[in-house]
């Protein structure tokens, strides 16, 4: 019997073993499984670890910082869970951001390695930070977290230290720290995302609110206004 012969006839009896099917069974499950470990160790490689570390790192200060200084500012009495500025679709959005985090480290784990990016979105975030809290430091009493609809007594119109440079500069620095906190997971999509909702948020919160500031404080309001920029892209 040739080579060939022997060949055919050992893959013959092959397929016709009852055993075939279970060996291919477990090859398939050894193979499922390494791929699975591979796919894990992608998560769990230094990029992943600092990232991520670094964005829940961001969310905690970011959170607690708003909730303690509001405490500290207003009184544990005229302060709720809101201060937190957690809501329904904030959620929806951190949760999206880290899905597509997870998708694309497993896909394509190239993108999260551009480290140049992502320290720049780290250097967004403290920025973003800076600035916010900044302006809530500055305003004082005067910084709510809702929009006041009624003037009362220490409402001041605060145009001192960086409100002398942009209206709104809680706002500019949460959109800056919003953005850089998906540049920093180097998360393309929820970039571009966030940059959009929370733009068009504030496109719509800052007519609103300024409606009540001119109201409360008038053309003293109207000169500051035309003097100096709202501090967010687009709207003046």
């Amino acid at each position: 019997m040739s080579f060939l012969e022997r060949k055919i006839s050992v893959l013959i009896s092959e397929s016709f073993s009852p055993f075939s099917g279970t060996v291919k069974l477990v090859n398939w499950k050894q193979s499922l499984v390494e791929f699975l470990s591979t796919k894990m160790a992608l998560v769990l490689t230094y990029t992943a670890a600092r990232q991520l570390s670094q964005m829940l790192l961001a969310l905690a200060f970011f959170h607690g910082s708003e909730y303690l200084l509001a405490l500290v500012i207003h009184g544990i009495s005229n302060v709720n869970l809101a201060s937190l500025l957690i809501s329904n679709h904030y959620i929806l959005a951190m949760i999206l951001s880290f899905l597509e985090y997870f998708v694309e480290i497993l896909l394509v784990p190239e993108l999260k390695e551009h480290w140049w990016v992502s320290n720049m979105g780290l250097a967004l975030v403290v920025i973003g930070e800076i600035i916010r809290k900044l302006a809530i430091i500055t305003a004082g009493r005067s910084f709510t977290h809702l929009i006041r609809t009624s003037h009362v007594e220490h409402h001041k119109l605060v145009t001192h230290g960086i409100y002398k440079f942009v209206r709104h500069p809680g706002y500019c620095g949460f959109l800056i720290w919003a953005v850089g906190t998906q540049i920093m997971l180097c998360n393309p999509l929820s970039t571009i995302a966030f940059a959009y909702v929370v733009w068009r948020f504030f496109a719509q919160r800052i007519p609103y609110e300024e409606y009540f500031l001119r109201r409360f404080f008038g053309p003293q309001y109207e000169e500051y206004a035309r003097r100096v920029h709202s501090g967010v892209p687009f709207i003046r």
